[in-house]
């Protein structure tokens, strides 16, 4: 199975390249999910969060309130340390563990593996290919308060991911996001198209 490691900024377009790569034929495991489950009520990722920051970042039903935890977290540097910590580790290992479940079931297709902070971690040896969206910063938040969001909350959690130099640098392929929609889904379909097997009869 041919890995992909899908990486970008927020705001960068990094889902929507990630949902064509699905439409495409590709198998994605995304970070968002997965971190969703491993925090759900009664896992020892769970009770380490509530032990670190209180209850006031559980909802009413018991569960975590992730508005309530994200504004905790990323409230100091210290704070989205202290989160990082509890939640990379057992992040990654259920990514590896999904991602070899997978290979198992059919060792042909592509897998890719979409998440923001895949440059932080020590997995980029684990991708066939690292690619990265890219889109100006401001660009970025500009896309985000339209979407809903507070910009203070936009900038703040902006800072605590890598520096966008640093996460090109890391990449094989770095696809820009800096037009419309219909322009990246075009990038996406030439990146797709450059992958082993998937060149069309005219290309061969």
């Amino acid at each position: 199975m041919f890995r992909i490691g899908l990486a970008g900024g927020m705001g960068s377009g990094k889902s929507e390249v990630a949902a064509r790569l699905s439409e495409l034929g590709a198998l994605v495991i995304e970070a968002d999910a997965v971190a969703r489950d491993i925090v759900a009520v009664g896992t020892d990722v769970f009770d380490a969060i509530v032990d670190a920051f209180g209850e006031s970042v559980l909802a009413a039903d018991g569960g975590l309130d992730r508005g309530g935890l994200a504004g905790a977290a990323f409230s100091s540097e210290e704070a989205t340390g202290v989160l990082n910590a509890i939640t990379h580790p057992a992040l990654i290992r259920e990514i590896i563990r999904r991602s070899e479940g997978l290979e198992r079931q059919s060792s042909s297709g592509v897998l890719v593996v979409d998440a923001a902070l895949l440059v932080q971690w020590d997995v980029l040896d684990m991708f066939d290919v690292v690619l990265v969206v890219h889109a100006p910063r401001e660009l970025r938040v500009e896309r985000l308060v339209e979407a809903g969001f507070a910009e203070e909350d936009v900038r703040r959690r902006m800072q605590s991911q890598l520096p966008d130099d640093v996460m090109v640098s890391a990449a094989d392929v770095v696809i820009e996001n800096g037009g419309s929609i219909d322009e990246l889904r075009a990038a996406v379909d030439d990146f797709w198209e450059s992958l082993p097997g998937n060149q069309r009869e005219d290309e061969r």
